[in-house]
This record gives C-alpha cells, sequence and structure tokens, in this order.
C-alpha cells in the first residue's frame, strides 16, 4: 500500500495504520511504500509514517518516471508503488483511487502513468476505482473493463495471470459501500469547482491532484475525505 495523495493529516496516517492492522489481523503483513532520503523503502515504522503524513503535500508525489530524480522524500503514486512491489515480488497492493484519464484530456492528453503502468507490470492493484475528478467514461474506454463477481473469481485471475506469464497488472475495482457514499452530485459539483479554481491558479501537473483532492474535501465539508478513509479500509479487507 502507500499513503493516500491529498488527505490531510492526522487523517492519512489514521488510515495508514488503520489499513496496516487490518492486513496484520488477518495473518499478513503490510508494506507501506515510500522514498525515504532519497532510499525506496518497502514498509515503514511507525515514526516514518508520522513524518510522512504531518509532511503530507510538501512531498513529492512520484510517478515511475520521476523515481530517478528524487533525492529526498517521495510518496508514491499508483505507477511508483507498482514498480517497487514488482521489485520485491509483492504481487498485490491496495489504494484508495486510481488515476486515468483527467478531465479535457482529448484535448490535453494528460492521462495518467498509472494505466500506462497497469499495460506492463504484473502487479494486482485493488482499489474503488478511477478518482471522482477523472473523466470517468474516457478512462473506461481506455482500459476496457470487464466484470469479476467474486474475491475467489478475482484471485483466480491474478493466478492465471501469473502462470501465463502476461507481464501485464490488473486493476480491481471494489466499490465504496453505499452506506459510506458521499452525494454524487455534491461531489461533482464540488469537484467542477475545484477544477476552475485550479485552472484559475495554473495549478497543474503533479500538484493538481492533491489540490483537487484537497479542495473537494473543504467544499463537500469532510464528505469526499470520510468516503476516501472508507475505501482504503474495505480494498484492504477485499484483498485478505
Amino acid at each position: 500500500m502507500h499513503l493516500e495523495n491529498g488527505m490531510p493529516y492526522p487523517q492519512n496516517l489514521e488510515t495508514a495504520l488503520k489499513v496496516e492492522k487490518i492486513v496484520m489481523d488477518n495473518g499478513s503483513v503490510p508494506a507501506t511504500i515510500a522514498i525515504l532520503n532519497g532510499v525506496p523503502c518497502i514498509g515503514l515504522s511507525r515514526e516514518e509514517l508520522e513524518l510522512l503524513a504531518r509532511l503530507g503535500t510538501k512531498v513529492r508525489k512520484t510517478a515511475r518516471r520521476d523515481i530517478p530524480y528524487i533525492e529526498i522524500m517521495g510518496q508514491q503514486t499508483v505507477s511508483a508503488t507498482m514498480f517497487f512491489a514488482a521489485k520485491v515480488g509483492i504481487p498485490v497492493f491496495v489504494t484508495g483511487g486510481t488515476g486515468g484519464v483527467h478531465r479535457h484530456g482529448e484535448s490535453t492528453l494528460d492521462i495518467s502513468s498509472d494505466l500506462t503502468e497497469l499495460g506492463r507490470t504484473s502487479v494486482a492493484v485493488v482499489s474503488a476505482g478511477f478518482k471522482s475528478t477523472l473523466d470517468i467514461l474516457r478512462t473506461l474506454e481506455y482500459v476496457a473493463p470487464f466484470r469479476v463477481d467474486t474475491p475467489e473469481a478475482c484471485a483466480r485471475l491474478i493466478d492465471e495471470n501469473k502462470k501465463l506469464g502476461m507481464g501485464s497488472g490488473i486493476l480491481i475495482g471494489v466499490p465504496i459501500p453505499e452506506a459510506h457514499a458521499a452525494s454524487g452530485t455534491l461531489i461533482e459539483l464540488a469537484i467542477r469547482r475545484a477544477l476552475e479554481e485550479a485552472r484559475d491558479k495554473n495549478i497543474v501537473g503533479n500538484a493538481a491532484t492533491p489540490f483537487l483532492l484537497g479542495r473537494v474535501n473543504e467544499l463537500t465539508g469532510g464528505a469526499s475525505l470520510a468516503a476516501v478513509r472508507s475505501v482504503s479500509k474495505v480494498t484492504s479487507i477485499f484483498v485478505l
């Protein structure tokens, strides 16, 4: 797993610790991934998690392409986390939301490297699906998803993918429980306003997603954050 980008302190730390506890309670070993002092770390201490959580968005958001340039600290996107997980033989990890085709991507060609990584790195990613700030329909066109109904069927899919040596990843979307879902209308209105503000402030590139997630949380009065925290717990339970 990795620390969620854009989630404020102390909720980011609380969520990470809760997910790690769920993993341990089910007999597995958690391994949160980050770059500390220029060194990729697979599995973090409580102190290291606390440091990353407190720094929050001050820590550089790191995709796979950024890894060689990180000299101090990096907080991974899905693409970088997949890269490191594959290096040490971790076959599956959990996250909240995954990157995809950004809104107006047909003009800007702004497409997350998460999608590229899924096509070339054999790691399964379990998440709630794609971030709501994205162009969901175009993202779905890009990945061409299909339905798998049970955790057991997902496990078989991961196993067959490995056996066949496909060399590609698998993205498994676990719907957020209805009881924890935020209002779609409320979230969409907040996203549109946050996108306008980002455009007016010329917030682009790696800075865009943390800004959007933080601003949407503010505009929804914390509803989006509560949903994201629920997602992280649900996906970790699904894996186990």
